[in-house]
């Protein structure tokens, strides 16, 4: 058995807040993989289901981003899992808007609740960082991630967390690079545009002559039909006078 949790803060207000990201990947597995219905559990909510073989219990900490550990640590604790059966799904404003990275352990990089987790279960759990992007400046990171989602992000988002429903039986099987190159596959397959590149081939001119090609206006000369001229042609290709 393994515990998948996304972090966010419950409430309609807070749904499409960058923030919210890992509650947003949490739902599209949900909903990929046909889990139970949400039910409320561990200061939490919960839904059961199977990615890869494995039995998975998703949940979503109703506690408030920041105390975000105390939904996830009872879980672990009733379950009797440890923090390596544990993936986290959470916002990265550290990566680039649309980029995904995975890994187990490390630090909390100032997110409060990724510290609030290693404050109930210890740093060694799977870490997917959804990338939200920076807004350039650090006054305006609180805004940033507790604002919502922009209409344009709408073509980026809806593609990567179609491809983490699609693919969360990769991280259950513990094949995290492969997991990020679908991620990075997809949303460059689907994003990039094409130009022309997909059009068929335009036909190539009819070929001429390099004297036509040059003077393309020009008539055909006329062979001269009396005179000197005239009689030696006639000899050397058999022509009839």
């Amino acid at each position: 058995m393994l515990l998948f949790a996304g972090l966010g803060n419950p409430g309609a207000k807070y749904a499409n807040h960058r923030h919210n990201v890992g509650f947003m990947a949490a739902d599209a597995i949900a909903r990929r993989h046909s889990f139970s219905p949400w039910s409320k559990k561990f200061q939490g909510l919960i839904a059961e289901g199977t990615l890869a073989g494995e039995k998975i219990i998703l949940i979503k900490p109703q506690t408030f981003m920041n105390l975000s550990g105390q939904s996830v640590g009872e879980a672990l604790r009733f379950y009797k899992l440890d923090a390596s059966a544990l993936t986290v799904f959470y916002d990265e404003i550290d990566l680039a808007a649309g980029k995904v990275r995975v890994k187990v352990g490390g630090g909390s990089g100032g997110h409060n609740g990724i510290r609030s987790l290693e404050q109930h279960v210890g740093k060694d759990f799977r870490r997917v960082r959804i990338g939200v992007g920076h807004p350039g400046v650090k006054e305006m990171v609180h805004g940033h991630v507790l604002g919502d989602f922009a209409k344009s992000d709408r073509e980026w988002l809806d593609v990567l967390l179609d491809t983490i429903a699609d693919d969360a039986g990769l991280l259950a099987k513990g094949d995290d690079n492969s997991f990020m190159n679908r991620v990075t596959l997809a949303l460059r397959d689907k994003l990039t545009p094409t130009g022309d590149d997909d059009r068929p081939p335009a036909k190539a001119p009819k070929a001429q002559s390099h004297v036509r090609q040059a003077r393309p206006q020009q008539p055909a000369a006329k062979l001269p039909e009396t005179g000197p001229m005239a009689a030696m042609l006639k000899k050397l290709f058999g022509g009839k006078g």
